[in-house]
């Protein structure tokens, strides 16, 4: 049986058959993370993470297509590992982030792509822009979480982006317009 929960707030139903339906997965914030990566300069690659992910899955293990996700994070929430580099992001040079900005991706179709595989098609909103971008999406795992003791599941998928496609193109080509994304999810079942 195929089994994809596409991941990245708020609940989403798709309908589906009488016999079937979606179940809400709500994301663990803790186990749930994206990071990112840049070229600077050619010199190195520079690396950052977001945290604080919110948001749900519809989940619908007879029919993953028919699943759904929607999730946000505060830009504020970006560690860099050095305070000048994320004053520098926070800036207007970058995202000029006021401190209730959020980042959001809701899902607009999932393509299955194999048993554990699937491409998620869905609307990024960053910096107040938004555009559609597909994630390659890998289930990890689907079952019964060790410790909560409820249906639980682990979610990678990949996808990279394009500064300049959100207004964030400062100082490229020299620091990469491409920013490789990088996201694992874990998300636990509504009881």
């Amino acid at each position: 049986m195929i089994r994809i929960a596409p991941a990245l707030a708020a609940a989403i139903l798709v309908s589906a058959p009488a016999f079937a339906a979606p179940e809400a997965f709500v994301l663990d914030p803790g186990h749930s993370q994206i990071v990112f990566s840049y070229n600077h300069l050619g010199y190195s690659t520079g690396y950052g993470m977001f945290g604080g992910i919110e948001g749900q899955v519809q989940f619908d293990e007879a029919d993953p297509a028919a699943s759904s996700v929607e999730v946000s994070f505060p830009v504020k929430s970006m560690l860099t590992g050095w305070q000048a580099r994320f004053d520098h992001f926070m800036s207007a040079d970058f995202f000029d982030a006021a401190d209730d900005e959020m980042v959001s991706f809701k899902s607009t179709g999932i393509e299955v792509t194999g048993e554990k595989t699937a491409k998620i098609t869905g609307d990024l909103t960053l910096n107040g822009v938004t555009k559609s971008v597909v994630l390659d999406a890998v289930q990890n795992q689907y079952g019964e979480h060790p410790m909560e003791k409820k249906m639980w599941t682990g979610f990678s998928a990949t996808t990279t982006l394009l500064r300049s496609d959100y207004g964030l193109g400062s100082f490229a080509p020299f620091i990469s317009d491409e920013v490789a994304l990088e996201i694992s999810i874990e998300a636990g079942k509504v009881e």
